[in-house]
């Protein structure tokens, strides 16, 4: 796909987002929609991942270790043909559906459940040693939000990614500074984290996570990286493409109302309409 068609495209995968939390009455809209455009660039152009490779051994694997953003997973799984979209849209966190809060791997596409934080980045590291040793060509990547960085399992990953080599492992965080306590820098500081990453041995790519051409470079300079594995810190805002959710904490995981879905919806289609 062209940038300019996945531009396209990230409108109408935060409208599925929007209308499944709203129609379901839960879920953690801010996340997922700061996370869309990540998933979506690396879904549609980066990664070797079909309804057709997925159980083939060379498909790429992506772990999305944010797991509470399953809707933009979900939304982009269902654009891709792993499952139908009506059925996500008609059942999402409803009583007995597969199509539930966190991944799980009853839903096709989905490699790993996830929900408790800091898990994704070591199973990742797990995948990405094992191809080094098969002599497999598939690649791995890991979303990770910025408040999930206070688990110390996610410093145990660096550090074993890094004394490996796995330069065919990519890592991405979801910088949008805002968690389900307040502000990243409030509940656990981040400063210099670029300089962190750096300091375990990563080759360390800061990006605007929320702009496809910077993202699409960002990822090929991960792809062209050799004897190290790579982390894209993504600058996001949580909220992102809905103006009035934007930034706002309180959006980690309320619904909106009647009057906001309508607000949300339209500007979405009117941004997608002037994106054409």
């Amino acid at each position: 796909m062209t940038n300019s068609e996945l531009r396209q495209k990230s409108f109408a995968l935060r409208k599925d987002i929007v209308e499944m939390i709203y129609q379901a009455k839960a879920g953690h809209i801010g996340g997922a929609l700061s996370v869309c455009d990540i998933l979506n660039v690396l879904y549609n152009k980066h990664m070797n991942v079909t309804p057709a490779n997925f159980t083939a051994p060379e498909h790429d694997r992506f772990i999305l270790s944010k797991g509470h953003s399953v809707e933009a997973l979900y939304a982009v799984l269902a654009d891709k043909g792993f499952f139908p979209r009506q059925e996500l849209l008609d059942t999402f966190y409803r009583y007995g559906t597969k199509y539930i809060g966190h991944p799980t791997i009853s839903v096709n596409g989905v490699e790993m459940c996830t929900g408790s934080l800091g898990h994704g980045l070591p199973v990742g590291c797990g995948m990405a040693l094992a191809a080094k040793r098969d002599g497999a060509s598939y690649r791995t990547y890991v979303v990770m939000g910025d408040g999930e960085l206070a688990e110390g399992s996610i410093w145990e990953g660096a550090m074993f990614a890094s004394h490996y080599k796995l330069d065919n492992l990519t890592a991405v965080i979801d910088r949008n500074g805002l968690q389900i306590s307040g502000t990243t820098e409030y509940v656990m500081a981040h400063e210099n984290l670029a300089d962190r990453w750096a300091a375990f041995g990563w080759n360390v790519i800061v990006a605007n996570g929320n702009d496809i051409d910077a993202l699409d470079a960002a990822f090929d300079a991960a792809k062209s990286c050799k004897g190290k594995p790579s982390v894209i810190i993504a600058n996001t805002t949580k909220g992102s493409g809905v103006s009035f959710m934007e930034g706002q904490p309180g959006w980690h995981h309320r619904v909106p109302t009647a009057e906001e879905y309508t607000l949300a919806m339209d500007e979405l289609s009117k941004g997608g309409e002037r994106n054409e």
